[in-house]
């Protein structure tokens, strides 16, 4: 359920015109937020690659729960790329600032992803709800 809670703040994060058009003093807590985005983009971009590596490691609920797995990985593969959005700044800077191979892959990755933002937050969102719903649903014991 926690990791469905994150997928939708982030998702948020990410579409900030569809908050704003919600909410009208949404515009304020965005603009207290954007100075951390991109550290909440980096910590959420390596979450949702922790996420797909322990996605590959229980891969054996894929018989069991295919349902419950196949939403875990796409959830986890959807926060890594939200976050990689969010956080391309500071994970350039930090991460990739000294491969020059990485830092041309990672500014490939991020021109194909960038149009994407939008429609990608509101499958962050719906998804995020799914990993909520599912968590009741497919109680793994």
């Amino acid at each position: 359920m926690s990791w469905g809670i994150s997928l939708i703040l982030l998702s948020i994060l990410a579409v900030p015109s569809l908050l704003l058009s919600k909410k009208p003093n949404a515009k304020e807590l965005l603009e207290k937020i954007e100075p951390y985005q991109g550290w909440i983009g980096m910590v959420f971009c390596f979450w949702g690659i922790w996420g797909i590596v322990s996605a590959i490691l229980t891969i054996g609920w894929l018989s069991t729960w295919p349902i419950l797995w196949i939403t875990y990985l796409v959830g986890n593969i959807v926060t890594a790329a939200l976050g990689f959005m969010l956080g391309y700044g500071l994970i350039n800077k930090y991460v990739l600032s000294k491969n020059e191979a990485a830092k041309a892959k990672a500014e490939e990755m991020r021109a194909k992803i960038a149009p994407k933002q939008g429609k990608l937050g509101l499958i962050g969102l719906i998804l995020g709800a799914w990993m909520i719903v599912s968590s009741f649903l497919f109680v793994v014991s």
